[in-house]
């Protein structure tokens, strides 16, 4: 960061005011330079200038404030610290990091340019060997005109400790899917193409779609066969019906009791977990007019935890993500929501069968918050239209909260995390201490 440097004509009896002068200019650290235009964190003492109407259980007196960050942010629950993306000059970005619980800054990246220096990377975090990753990533094209531009995916893997970093480029043809979901990061052609980069030694993995194997006598594995996320037993893959870990499982033998077991389909998956949609079993009470939701343990494929829902009228294209508390005690899916130590699941829907809400975070102590009459976890986030409510685990009820009510996207370290955009169209993010 370049320091102002403040030059003093120290004369005679001036002397005292000039050393005062320096202090005044001085005292709090140098400027910001080209590349340091996005707000420091505010001080937690003095709490974060913009004031969000959130639910009463965060205080809006402390905390901090970033501005002008990216779209994406990556948490780490082990360390409490929270990483973020800057603009920086000729269309270089920087990652930089805060310890949510203070609102101190981490460290902070070097500037580099992305294959697609026009949009910021995206954002995720990984974990491995007892270590956490924070990881941008972005896709584009390289070429000097002279010979044929070759596409790539770009990784800028961080240790999430001291921010040493390490680069990784692999070809990739098409648009990628990125997922960190095991202790690998996982590039998908949204079938059945793959390669799997390790964030410790940066070795990739790729594994083409005539390599992928396929269960002994289950003819609908083969057909839609997608690489769905990375366990740590392996990949996980999905056919039209039926899944499993490469090399490990299948759901055939793992299905939840009272399921069809020849009908699972991996609608989410999350670091350690499953979410599975199952058809009831034959001659169930309500085989007709419901359908299974279970968490499944990613490692041995065993059901954790099941619920019953209505059978959708009409099949979503898109499935909820699996949202899960920073401890892993509790996962929420759109209506669904699941105690995994309770061993108790909720479908949150009218008589009809039609979803009441849509819950998009949960915290470790039990509450999870979404809204009525969205269509997605994102719009219940971004406050547009719907309304606001809070779950509890311990009580299974449902209350509302007012209307304009921005609801925590992430709890870590005690701490609420909210986005808003203003008016320029610049992101905040801001932090919020939970006091109740």
């Amino acid at each position: 960061m370049r320091q102002r440097i403040v030059r003093l004509a120290l004369v005679g009896g001036v002397l005292f005011l000039a050393l005062l002068l320096v202090l005044a200019t001085c005292g709090g650290g140098g400027g910001a330079g080209d590349d340091d235009k996005a707000r420091k964190p505010s001080k937690r003492s003095a709490g974060p200038a913009t004031r969000l109407n959130v639910p009463p259980e965060y205080s809006t007196a402390r905390g901090w404030e970033v501005v002008g960050a990216g779209p994406d942010y990556a948490v780490s629950h082990t360390t409490g610290r929270l990483a973020y993306l800057v603009k920086a000059p000729d269309h270089r970005y920087r990652l930089r990091t805060l310890d949510t619980e203070t609102g101190r800054a981490g460290w902070s990246g070097e500037a580099w340019r992305p294959p697609d220096p026009l949009h910021f990377p995206n954002l995720l975090t990984v974990a491995k060997d007892d270590r956490q990753f924070f990881v941008t990533w972005s896709y584009g094209k390289t070429g000097d005109g002279l010979t044929p531009a070759e596409s790539f995916v770009s990784l800028d893997v961080y240790d999430v400790v001291d921010g040493e970093r390490r680069r990784v480029e692999v070809p990739w043809t098409g648009a990628p899917v990125v997922t960190a979901t095991g202790p690998g990061i996982l590039i998908s052609d949204g079938r059945a193409n793959s390669a799997v980069v390790d964030p410790v030694g940066g070795e990739v993995s790729e594994i083409a779609a005539s390599a992928v194997t396929y269960p002994k006598g289950c003819a609908a594995c083969k057909q839609l066969t997608e690489v769905r996320g990375q366990t740590a037993k392996g990949l996980l893959l999905s056919g039209v019906r039926e899944f499993w870990v490469r090399g490990g499982w299948f759901s055939r033998q793992t299905a939840p009791k009272g399921a069809d077991p020849a009908t699972g389909v991996p609608t989410s998956v999350a670091p350690g977990l499953i979410l599975a949609r199952w058809q009831l079993a034959e001659g169930a009470k309500r085989a007709a007019t419901h359908q299974l939701w279970t968490v499944h343990d990613a490692v041995s494929g065993k059901p954790v935890v099941s619920v019953e829902c209505h059978t959708p009228a009409i099949e979503p294209g898109r499935y909820p993500q699996a949202v899960v508390s920073p401890s892993g005690g509790y996962l929420v899916a759109g209506n669904l929501a699941f105690d995994l130590e309770a061993k108790k699941g909720f479908c949150f829907e009218d008589e009809g069968g039609a979803a009441q809400l849509t819950l998009a975070s949960v915290t470790d102590g039990g509450s999870a918050y979404g809204a009525t009459t969205v269509r997605d976890a994102d719009e219940a986030l971004e406050g547009d239209g719907g309304g606001p409510v809070t779950m509890s685990f311990t009580t299974g009820e449902v209350e509302a909260l007012s209307p304009n009510t921005r609801l925590p996207e992430v709890e870590t370290s005690g701490v609420g995390v909210f986005r808003w955009t203003d008016r320029k169209d610049r992101l905040h993010l801001l932090g919020y201490p939970r006091v109740g």
